[in-house]
């Protein structure tokens, strides 16, 4: 339904370091990189980040986040670890959300500009 997400930013060289970090063990990497635009995904770009000088404010009420599927529980965890070492804060560490689903095995973090993000898998264990 979703063909491609875009996310203003306030610092890109910022922003690629954590993505790169943060995004490498799910399996997607920067497709396109430019002075002011990256594009993430796995064989075509899904997310585009984009430098701006008026970013939205982050807002935790706002009930906005972005869902990354991980390909298996062990890449969640790496995803909240290089979040954290790269300049994300926590927002819900790895495990099971029994409450969300038998299977639901999630990560929440808050990128360098307040978004939030998470990394999710459905596979049993």
């Amino acid at each position: 339904m979703i063909n491609h997400l875009s996310l203003g930013v306030s610092d890109i060289a910022r922003t690629k370091a954590f993505y790169d970090a943060t995004l490498k063990p799910l399996g997607y990497t920067c497709l396109s990189s430019g002075e002011t635009s990256l594009g993430y995904g796995k064989d075509s770009v899904a997310l585009w980040i984009g430098a701006t000088h008026k970013p939205v404010k982050a807002d935790m009420a706002s009930g906005l986040h972005v869902c990354f599927d991980a390909p298996n529980r062990k890449s969640v965890d790496a995803f909240h670890k290089a979040a954290l070492a790269t300049g994300g804060t926590d927002n819900g560490k790895p495990g099971l959300r029994a409450d969300y689903g038998a299977n639901y095995y999630a990560a929440f973090v808050i990128d360098p500009d307040g978004y939030r993000i998470e990394a999710y898998c459905g596979k049993p264990a």
